[in-house]
């Protein structure tokens, strides 16, 4: 798939196994890994850091295979997801780094066209999660509220 504002081609990844069952060397059951990724979510780990935790440290490639959920299903359904997608968390930190950066160096033009690209993609991200009930209608993307909501 292409880069949103390059015209090149997207980097290769590492892609999922093809076959979708529960590997037999799994010895956790459902329930205990949810109790795992509320126990994780709790340390202040996002759902992406808590994939990358379980398959690193208890071997788990999959969740979604063995508990029949997603991470953030089961976030939600413990009521321990944050109000702020996580996607969306890390683009309004990388807005604000750049405004942070933009104070110091004026003249630097490609800063701010990084900023504009940046807060494009905030814009389309905040109406895809406001047309998913993700966000509240009257949620609005302001720099300078949301840089004190970062920080």
């Amino acid at each position: 798939m292409a880069r949103m504002h390059s015209r090149k081609k997207g980097k290769s990844s590492s892609t999922k196994p093809i076959k979708k069952s529960v590997p037999s060397w799994i010895r956790y059951k459902p329930a205990e890994i949810e109790l795992l990724i509320a126990k994780l979510s709790r340390q202040g780990k996002t759902p992406s850091q808590i994939g990358i935790y379980l398959r690193d440290v208890y071997g788990i490639p999959d969740v979604t295979l063995i508990t029949k959920k997603t991470i953030t299903k089961i976030l939600e359904e413990k009521k321990l997801l944050s109000e702020l997608p996580e996607d969306l968390m890390a683009l309004i930190k990388k807005a604000v780094m750049i405004r942070k950066h933009q104070e110091e160096n004026r003249q630097d033009q490609t800063a701010k066209r990084g900023l504009q690209l940046t807060e494009s993609k905030i814009g389309r991200l905040v109406n895809y999660y406001k047309k998913n009930d993700r966000l509240d209608k009257a949620w609005k993307y302001d720099p300078e509220r949301v840089s004190l909501f970062v920080e």
